[in-house]
């Protein structure tokens, strides 16, 4: 019997480093990405283009490189990140914050890269890419806003970035609902979407007054954090000392009736 109890203890003692490896290698398990990286022109450029790159969360520093700059190039410009196409063939874009969490994703460039769209309504065929250091601002404090209020943020859909941008450049002061529609059926977004304007006097912290003005109307704030949408596009006019707004967020497997 003495013998048997000496036998238990011994297996008892030899089992306690087991358990102590084995939660220390759960611990030291790498964590699944944390970091996204989207560009506002999707996966492929033609050489010669640049893409606005948005990187989240959102309220973070982060670095930005490309594993093959000869091909894409990253630049820094005041406070977003543009990928720019320098020749054909493959990178990847990978960005990381201060305490070592990274994302990535893969841009292909080349000449059989689908050309972007540049009439998404009404042959609005200029100003698309405006503004893009306010609208960047805009989707940062959106998406801020958004997880706030514990729901996702939102990553940019081109094709709801035009269709905003075509919106705002037509200076609406209130809602044009068959155009809004119009207009992003014409940019390519098959699904229907919610989507705020805001007009206001004067140029300066647009993006902050935008998105203040929506979380100060019930309505508005609504469509800012509906938990239904996934991607987002944002569009900014300044024109005379006046600034126009818009936000359209997409809702998938719901209806546009004008695509």
């Amino acid at each position: 019997m003495a013998n048997m109890k000496k036998r238990i203890a011994a297996a008892l003692t030899a089992a306690t480093p087991t358990i102590g490896l084995t939660i220390s290698a759960v611990a030291a398990k790498a964590p699944d990405e944390s970091v996204r990286v989207s560009s506002y022109k999707g996966n492929t450029l033609k050489v010669g283009e640049r893409s606005g790159l948005i990187v989240g969360p959102s309220g973070a520093d982060y670095t930005v490189i490309s594993s093959n700059p000869d091909t894409v190039a990253v630049e820094q410009v005041l406070t977003f990140w543009v990928a720019v196409a320098k020749g054909s063939g493959i990178a990847e874009i990978t960005a990381s914050n201060s305490v070592g969490e990274c994302g990535s994703m893969t841009l292909t460039v080349g000449p059989a890269a689908p050309t972007s769209l540049e009439a998404p309504a009404s042959g609005d065929s200029v100003g698309l890419m405006d503004n893009l250091e306010i609208r960047q601002e805009m989707i940062r404090l959106i998406n801020q806003t958004r997880k706030d209020n514990g729901v996702p943020e939102l990553p940019v859909n081109e094709a709801l970035m035009n269709a905003a941008q075509a919106c705002s450049n037509r200076r609406y002061t209130w809602h044009h609902a068959p155009e809004e529609s119009q207009a992003a059926a014409d940019a390519g977004y098959p699904y229907g979407f919610g989507d705020n304007l805001t007009v206001f006097t004067g140029t300066t912290d647009a993006a902050r007054r935008a998105v203040d003005n929506w979380i100060n109307s019930p309505g508005h704030f609504e469509t800012m954090i509906n938990s239904r949408c996934d991607c987002i596009g944002v569009g900014v006019t300044q024109h005379d000392g006046i600034t126009y707004c818009y936000m359209f967020v997409g809702i998938p497997n719901s209806v546009n009736f004008y695509a």
